[in-house]
């Protein structure tokens, strides 16, 4: 990585992130991606994106899926993001999740689930910008989202540094 990248990822790495699963069925087993740059886009319709990287070798099986599940990982998931973001391995190996009848891979005690499929998709520099349409959705009130943060998964606590906390 040339010396801007570096800065670039130190400096991207300042703001903070959720951690979210991209899976789906291939070949009836599991395959998915973690991803930082997950965004809710549009209301009407009801549309999200995520960015994904063009060296994945995940994503070519994904995207020719006829729907593919997006969790938003809990603050108690720091491990799953980990094997998830991983390159080497079984990465859902240890892992609880489940899939629908439609094919999506959802990762249980996730903080919110999306069941998607793919809107648009946009060459953008070294990744590809992925629209996708919502389908189906869910959250589970009180579950604290995993953050990832200065290179690191944090939960929302981690992240408030004292000296900035709210008094009185």
């Amino acid at each position: 990585m040339t010396a801007v990248g570096v800065e670039l990822r130190r400096v991207y790495g300042a703001y903070p992130t959720g951690v979210t699963v991209v899976a789906g069925l291939v070949g009836g087993r599991p395959a998915g991606i973690a991803a930082s740059s997950f965004v809710p886009v549009s209301l009407d319709p009801p549309l999200v994106s995520v960015c994904v990287a063009h060296t994945s070798t995940t994503w070519p099986l994904l995207r020719g899926l006829p729907r593919i599940g997006i969790s938003v990982l809990a603050a108690h998931q720091g491990r799953v993001g980990r094997r998830l973001g991983s390159r080497e391995g079984d990465r859902f190996a240890g892992v609880d999740w489940r899939s629908t009848p439609d094919g999506c891979v959802l990762i249980e005690g996730a903080a919110a689930w999306y069941v998607c499929s793919i809107e648009h998709q946009f060459r953008s520099g070294d990744h590809d910008i992925v629209v996708l349409r919502v389908h189906d959705l869910d959250a589970c009130t009180g579950v604290p989202p995993l953050v990832f943060h200065g290179g690191t998964f944090r939960d929302l606590a981690d992240a408030a540094h004292p000296a900035h906390r709210p008094t009185g």
